[in-house]
């Protein structure tokens, strides 16, 4: 029997591979497996691209506690970390075939939306002590969750990454660092 999360994992290199445009029969082909197998475990492609999304964010979840509980880094080096987590699995994917997939996959797109702005709770919460313990500058945190949100969604909506050649993670890892510098108290 074939492992859900393998299943989304192969999605997920299919995807990388040939974007949106993948079929159910190209999945089939990557793992191995007949789409009779697929269609036990998931409906249609819809509903295995949301447990795809769901899958990457709840790695990145995981990748924020482990990050989060660390107690060899600072507190501005757990938000650093944190505000940069992706599961290796989507580093290399193309995010602007997430912004082609808007308009046939509007339930898809609204699900990564909806990610983006939840699940904020460690974030602030090390946002907070930066603040109290004098690592990090006073800050309004809604301000500071606003811009990292709308970078992203400029990030998915728009191609300024594809026309400059730039990658998600590189981008990513450069909005994290210019957040940072925003907000650490240096001495």
């Amino acid at each position: 029997m074939t492992d859900r999360n393998a299943l989304i994992e192969g999605t997920i290199k299919v995807f990388s591979e040939k974007g949106i445009k993948f079929t159910m029969d190209d999945v089939a082909a990557c793992m191995g497996i007949s789409k009779k197998t697929i269609y036990k475990i998931f409906p249609n492609k819809k509903a295995l691209m949301m447990a795809a999304i769901d899958y990457g964010f709840d790695a990145i979840k995981a990748e924020e506690r482990a990050i989060y509980d660390n107690p060899d880094l600072t507190t501005s080096e757990k938000i650093r970390k944190i505000l940069g987590a992706m599961p290796e699995s989507y580093r290399n994917l193309d995010f602007r075939e997430i912004v082609a997939a808007r308009a046939k996959f509007p339930d898809m797109y609204a699900r990564i939306e909806e990610r983006l702005e939840t699940g904020w709770e460690l974030t602030i919460s090390l946002l907070e002590q930066g603040m109290r313990e004098g690592s990090i500058r006073k800050i309004d945190i809604p301000v500071f969750k606003t811009i990292f949100e709308a970078a992203l969604e400029h990030f998915l909506t728009r191609d300024v990454l594809g026309l400059n050649n730039i990658t998600y993670d590189a981008a990513l890892s450069e909005l994290c660092d210019v957040l940072m510098q925003g907000i650490e108290v240096r001495d």
